[in-house]
């Protein structure tokens, strides 16, 4: 008889008990992991709202430290002219790749001179920032983490509180706005760059005339092509310097600490920028821009 007790009670915790648990501990785990990422979001997003809030009074106000034109030249020239170069030569590969990609497709239906509008419009709608994002996401929103990430381990930040100097107007405001900028810039030229790329392609290798794939993408292109790309990159920009920012004034745990944050900020950085631009466009779809 106790053996069948036993058996049923063990019978009982795998077919009942143990789902349950699982269950539960699951549930739990979701709930938590929300809960934190809500919270994550709403520090980042006060993070922002401290910028905006400091960056309207900052030039006048002495308190905690007046923002100076000249530190905002140095963070644009450090993340932006400095990353000129690669960005070119990627949009290049990039329409490069999209026209050689096209161009069988596009042959065979009779319509090979549509590359020029094609890859005009992938570029300046969707790869331009995207691509030049997830380019200074590794080449800004690092060195960013990082050198924020070793300020509060060399006990910096405290050093600034110490003279009444601000860092959030300090430290991050420059590198917010600086970003921000930059990437709209940067977005122009990626531009520019991918266009070449195709147009290139075009010349060279699907035998298409100058002036008739110049006139193709002209013809292609839109205003709100341009403002879309220019928009985008704009909040790319301040997506990635956000995200550095605050991981690089939370950093904890020394050197691995630093290099955690900076990890993260690339990851967080991609992931963010991926949302962000599907946000774009479904909301440019919905609007018919």
């Amino acid at each position: 008889m106790s053996e069948v007790l036993v058996a049923t009670m063990r019978l009982w915790d795998r077919l009942i008990v143990t789902p349950i648990e699982i269950f539960g501990r699951t549930t739990r785990f979701a709930i938590d992991a929300t809960f934190d990422s809500i919270r994550y979001i709403g520090a980042i997003i006060r993070l922002v709202l401290e910028v905006v809030a400091k960056l309207t009074t900052g030039f006048q106000s002495r308190e905690g430290g007046r923002l100076h034109l000249a530190s905002f030249v140095e963070q644009m020239v450090r993340f932006g002219v400095r990353s000129v170069p690669i960005v070119l030569l990627v949009q290049v590969f990039i329409g490069l790749i999209l026209a050689l990609n096209l161009a069988p497709t596009l042959a065979s239906y009779g319509q090979l001179e549509r590359v020029a509008d094609v890859v005009a419009l992938a570029v300046f709608r969707e790869l331009g920032p995207l691509i030049t994002a997830v380019i200074l996401s590794g080449f800004a929103g690092a060195s960013i983490a990082a050198e924020l990430g070793t300020m509060v381990e060399g006990e910096e930040i405290k050093a600034l509180r110490a003279h009444a100097l601000d860092p959030i107007k300090f430290l991050v405001i420059p590198r917010i706005v600086a970003t921000t900028i930059m990437m709209m810039g940067l977005t122009a030229l990626a531009d520019i760059a991918g266009v070449i790329g195709g147009l290139l392609t075009g010349m060279f290798v699907l035998d298409l005339s100058y002036y008739a794939y110049v006139d193709a993408t002209r013809a292609a292109l839109r205003l709100s092509d341009y403002i879309t790309g220019l928009v985008k990159g704009g909040v790319f920009g301040a997506v990635i310097a956000s995200l550095a920012c605050y991981l690089g004034l939370n950093v904890k745990g020394g050197a691995a600490g630093v290099g955690d944050a900076t990890t993260k900020t690339v990851v967080q950085s991609i992931v963010a920028l991926i949302f962000a631009d599907v946000v774009f466009t479904v909301i440019f779809y919905v609007a018919g821009i």
